[in-house]
């Protein structure tokens, strides 16, 4: 399937995008169509084998509009900023409007000016020169017509293809009463010739010129006013567009070059001085400084750059020169992939428009066989042609299908525009919609709860300055490459302590390690390595209760020895963000249920899971069964967000309702998520909730005031009130509320720019106990048979994890339980399992099979 967006041209009102869709639909090989009033654009997806851009492009054209390819006009885009379309656009419906308000005070003051007392000359009283009282109105009229020519070509060019709109019921509104007006001077000029002076007064006072002004005047405003409003919508775009610098200083053939952002290629080297925004995505060759990156992943902190590390465009250079090589341009980087699902989110169609779209499509035609039988009715009712035309006149123009139109496409611009403001970036409309009914957020651990590198959490040491400890410490493991011996050497580093080279350095497999120290003995490991060094010493059983202590808080405890004396322990953990606690409070404030889910062992994942405040946990999960668990809370009836990394988690993001990325600010083209979570933090998920509420509430609003306004408007235009309560709508005042409709419904989305996201706290007492949620893997048929596989090189937590995980991904385990005090692993399978597989799976994964 193919993927196009195209900008579409003529559309006036719902009917417009309503016929413009249906048309496409048709197409064969057209999977879906969506149009967008607000934005002009149409985004399709089809099968290439059977359809073409031309195609596409020439149904719409035979539909009576225009149509052309977004990247088509890409060049010009280039040129006009989106601030600046919005601004010429508004410009000429400005002129519009000063010639219109012109040309109505002046044709006021002669057609009605005499009933306030204005004087008028006496060539041109009306009670004494009645034709040329009228023709001046008719000259007066004509200026309006003409600079609002836009409502004539659009409207009878739409129902000259049977597809009328907004713009044909203005048409023939005007052009009728117009036509009337030009009738009635025919008709004054024979009742003079034949002295029938109650003629000429009869249609002097009913020439409907200045109505049809009026009415257009009138319509123009109200289109100045939405025009601007929906200008505004596209803030959140503009901002973003304008944070890409417009120019970058390359060096070509060993000169620098000051050229446009977009003739940057992949490879050129680019130049950045301090206080510069960065043009392109680019990695590092020369120089160091810190980059401010708070425009794409929200943190305030600048960030070093060094030598090989990359840079995000539209970030700012701090405060050192460097230079760059291109690795992305264009369309291509971060920046305009960020823009690109903005305007995509902004253009396509939520389901609740649905409805809107189906009455559109009929609305028009339907409005005017109202006008022709109000038309008729009062005629047969005995009343007289004006009376009559003037109602028919009332409904046609007091109709709004602009309003229909507008009131979803607007609320989902702002609504997707304020979630890019918040790093919240939405890739649909769907997904909009969808996450407000969420009841359920099922969370991975690693990255999205917690931070997902081990650091330290305790020091303990024995007879010894917790420093010295740490020191000694942090010797003897930098010489070994292993996560934990990481952790606790990057703690040295955080405390400014300087720690010697080991010598006799030894790593024995699942053992430990030893190594020498500034003359000391230094031995280093797990709780078995610690006892086959001691010995059965029964004086360090309240040590290892402690350490069993820690490690029943989900942390891994590493024991020290020094000449043959336990000087203290370390424990290491893969801690939770500093906000995850208070961003799960805040769903729970919501009333929404929050589930971990996650391949780690079920003591850890508690442990993490009750520092974070989650009730409910689902532990041992390999990655491939994590979308079996996020189905399985669907199928019970649960609107399910699955909220994880993006990429090991990605059959669940797909197959969640709702699938939200977080950690992925620079990685925005995450295909199995609908939401993506710029600023890494979890927080975000209940702002986008928050976000999604408040833009379905205004929808709703939308919805609701056009569809009220439209069943009161068109009976009170079409007088159905006149008989029993005297009530009737003039054709200027239902063009005036015609107007106001979209500008409220405008107005009321714009309300969206207001939304703040709200830092709502759990108060409830609630109950604090974890239910663990058993993990039943799907057994094998036949017998399960169980046997025990010697391994050595296991050490801690997360090799236990890893020789899990990768002996359970065999075809045929169905549960492996590693023991790390007998460095052994149990494996329960299905009779005919190959366990060479397994032992192949512990061998590649690092470890020994003895």
């Amino acid at each position: 399937m193919t993927k196009e967006k195209y900008n579409v041209t003529g559309m006036s009102c719902a009917a417009c995008s309503a016929k413009v869709e249906k048309t496409v639909s048709k197409l064969a090989g057209m999977d879906k169509a969506s149009v967008n009033l607000l934005t002009n654009s149409m985004q399709v997806e089809y099968d290439e084998k059977k359809l073409s851009p031309d195609d596409i492009i020439k149904s719409i054209v035979n539909a009576g509009y225009g149509a052309s390819l977004a990247g088509d006009t890409k060049e010009k885009a280039k040129e006009k900023s989106i601030k600046k379309t919005n601004d010429d656009a508004i410009s000429s419906m400005k002129f519009r409007l000063k010639v219109s308000v012109i040309f109505l005070a002046i044709l006021m003051y002669f057609s009605m000016g005499s009933m306030i007392g204005l004087p008028l000359p006496n060539f041109l009283s009306g009670a004494g020169n009645p034709v040329g009282f009228a023709l001046t109105q008719l000259l007066l009229v004509l200026p309006v017509m003409y600079v609002n020519r836009k409502y004539y070509i659009s409207g009878f060019k739409s129902l000259s293809h049977l597809s009328p709109n907004m713009d044909t019921l203005v048409a023939v509104g005007t052009i009728a009463a117009f036509i009337y007006g030009v009738i009635a001077i025919y008709v004054m000029g024979y009742a003079l010739s034949n002295g029938d002076m109650n003629t000429v007064a009869e249609y002097r006072k009913n020439l409907y010129f200045e109505s049809v002004s009026m009415i257009l005047t009138l319509i123009t405003l109200g289109k100045f006013f939405e025009t601007g409003s929906k200008a505004r919508t596209t803030d959140a775009i503009s901002k973003l567009v304008d944070l890409s610098p417009k120019r970058a200083n390359v060096i070509r053939d060993g000169v620098e070059e000051n050229i446009l952002t977009e003739d940057v290629r992949v490879g050129d080297i680019v130049v950045i001085r301090p206080g510069e925004s960065i043009p392109v995505d680019g990695i590092i060759i020369e120089g160091s400084t810190s980059v401010d990156e708070s425009a794409i992943t929200g943190e305030s902190i600048p960030v070093q750059k060094d030598k090989g590390d990359k840079l995000i465009g539209a970030t700012i250079n701090k405060n050192g020169s460097v230079k760059i090589k291109a690795s992305e341009v264009g369309e291509d980087t971060a920046i305009s992939r960020i823009i690109a699902l903005v305007e995509e989110a902004s253009s396509s169609k939520a389901p609740i428009a649905k409805m809107a779209d189906k009455v559109a499509g009929v609305f028009v035609p339907v409005v005017m066989g109202i006008a022709l039988v109000t038309f008729i009715v009062w005629l047969v009712l005995g009343y007289d042609f004006s009376f009559a035309l003037n109602r028919a006149i009332a409904v046609l123009v007091i109709s709004c299908p602009c309003s229909l139109g507008l009131a979803t496409p607007v609320a989902i611009m702002v609504g997707t525009g304020k979630g890019a403001e918040n790093g919240i970036l939405i890739k649909s409309a769907d997904a909009l919609e969808t996450t407000h009914s969420i009841d359920t957020v099922v969370l991975d651990k690693t990255g999205t709860v917690t931070k997902g590198k081990p650091v330290v959490t305790d020091i303990i040491g024995f007879d010894i300055d917790d420093n010295e400890f740490l020191k000694l410490a942090a010797s003897v493991e930098s010489a070994s490459e292993h996560p934990l011996a990481e952790a606790i050497v990057e703690k040295a580093k955080e405390e400014n302590l300087t720690f010697s080279s080991p010598e006799n350095f030894t790593a024995q497999s699942g053992r430990g390690i030893r190594a020498d120290i500034d003359g000391k003995k230094i031995v280093a490991g797990n709780e078995q390595a610690i006892r086959e060094a001691v010995g059965n010493n029964s004086g360090f059983d309240s040590v290892f209760d402690k350490g069993n202590e820690l490690a029943s808080q989900g942390k891994t405890p590493m024991y020290f020895m020094a000449d043959d004396k336990l000087i203290g322990i370390i424990a290491v953990a893969d801690t939770i963000k500093d906000d995850s606690k208070e961003a799960i409070e805040a769903l729970k404030a919501r009333d929404i249920d929050v589930v971990l889910l996650t391949g780690d062992h079920k003591n850890t994942a508690t442990a993490i899971a009750k520092q974070a405040g989650i009730n409910k946990v689902i532990a041992e999960v390999l990655p491939t069964d994590k979308e079996e668990h996020v189905r399985k809370l669907m199928e019970a009836g649960h609107k399910v967000a699955m909220v994880g990394d993006g990429i090991n988690d990605s059959p669940a993001l797909a197959r969640a309702d709702v699938g939200i990325a977080i950690g992925a600010g620079t990685d925005v083209a995450i295909e199995s998520a609908d939401i993506v979570l710029m600023h890494s933090s979890l927080k975000d998920v209940a702002t986008a909730i928050d976000l999604s509420k408040a833009v379905i509430r205004n929808i709703k609003q939308n919805l609701f005031w056009a569809f009220f306004y439209n069943s009161v408007g068109i009976p009170l235009a079409a007088g159905v009130f006149y008989l029993s309560l005297g009530w009737k709508l003039s054709p200027m005042f239902g063009a005036a509320a015609m107007g106001m409709s979209s500008v409220c419904v405008v107005s009321n989305a714009l309300r969206l720019r207001g939304f703040k996201p709200k830092n709502i706290k759990n108060n409830k007492s609630g109950n604090d106990e974890i239910v663990l949620i058993e993990n039943n893997e799907k057994k094998k048929e036949g017998k399960t048979m169980t046997t025990v596989i010697n391994v050595n090189g296991m050490m801690c937590g997360h090799c236990k994890a890893t020789v899990e995980k990768v002996t359970k991904a065999v075809e045929g385990v169905s549960n492996s339980i590693v023991n790390l005090d007998e460095k052994n692993v149990t494996i329960e399978y299905a009779e005919g399992t190959d366990l060479e597989k397994v032992k192949k799976a512990i061998t590649d994964a690092g470890y020994e099979v003895v």
